[in-house]
């Protein structure tokens, strides 16, 4: 298992299933020729430090394709619970001698490669049980989950949200972990930019986005978006009018 210069073990997991019911089947929209999915092994296969790349999903029969392409593309599939994605993480992070997890949800192929750099070596260099990077557009960012922590929320989570959405017992209790954000300053000029792929109005815009910018030989980096829509800028309103859940949200999902 590679390990980091810090010999810090992490390996990136990334939750996805069938049945999301705000856009059926989304990890299997295509984007230049190929899945959501696949698009976001790719970038978390990239991120420095990662070991293993684990697609944890559900353990219906409909998750049976995930399973396939996950394996496909040189990623481990896990199956578990369909309705607590608590658990597929917790389970995955006992699978494997790892300090940090990599949270990375299916419907998120802008997934920036060099801000989950950046958050990792934050996560390490601040002995963080959860570390992210802040000031960025929604889709583009990971959570940095402490081994300990994930088993302490894991452990102790009791509310329907804890389950579904993984980090939200952490966040809630910021007296028991050290929660770590490191807030980055970058020139965007659309504050409330939507980079996730949640409804039509969301896999839209990744479409143009993709068609404009995606090279099967590098990935396109949160920059080189926000360059792109500096010389386009209606194409941000395709999605602009619609709203982020909250966290306490659940869907099963």
């Amino acid at each position: 298992m590679k390990k980091t210069e810090n010999s810090v073990n992490t390996i990136a997991v990334i939750q996805a299933r069938q049945n999301s019911k705000r856009l059926h089947e989304k990890c299997f929209k295509t984007l230049m020729g190929k899945a959501v999915l696949s698009h976001i092994i790719k970038r978390a296969q990239a991120i420095e430090g990662v070991s293993q790349v684990i697609v944890a999903t559900g353990d219906a029969n409909a998750n049976k394709d995930i399973i396939a392409l996950a394996e496909s593309e040189g990623a481990v599939a896990l199956p578990g619970s369909e309705t607590n994605v608590l658990e597929r993480y917790y389970n995955a992070s006992q699978l494997y001698d790892c300090d940090y997890i990599v949270r990375i949800t299916g419907d998120n192929p802008f997934t920036d490669v060099d801000y989950a750099n950046m958050a990792i070596e934050y996560a390490i260099e601040t002995d963080a049980d959860l570390a992210s990077v802040t000031n960025i557009p929604l889709g583009t960012a990971v959570e940095v989950i402490k081994k300990e922590a994930l088993a302490d929320c894991y452990k102790n989570a009791s509310e329907a949200h804890h389950f579904e959405h993984v980090t939200p017992y952490i966040k809630e209790n910021e007296h028991i972990f050290n929660i770590c954000r490191k807030p980055v300053f970058i020139y965007n000029n659309i504050p409330d930019l939507r980079l996730t792929i949640d409804t039509k109005e969301d896999y839209e815009l990744a479409c143009e986005l993709y068609n404009a910018l995606y090279n099967e030989d590098s990935i396109f980096s949160l920059h080189q978006i926000l360059n792109h829509l500096r010389l386009f800028p209606d194409m941000a309103l395709i999605n602009s009018e619609i709203k982020q859940r909250p966290m306490t949200h659940c869907e099963n999902g």
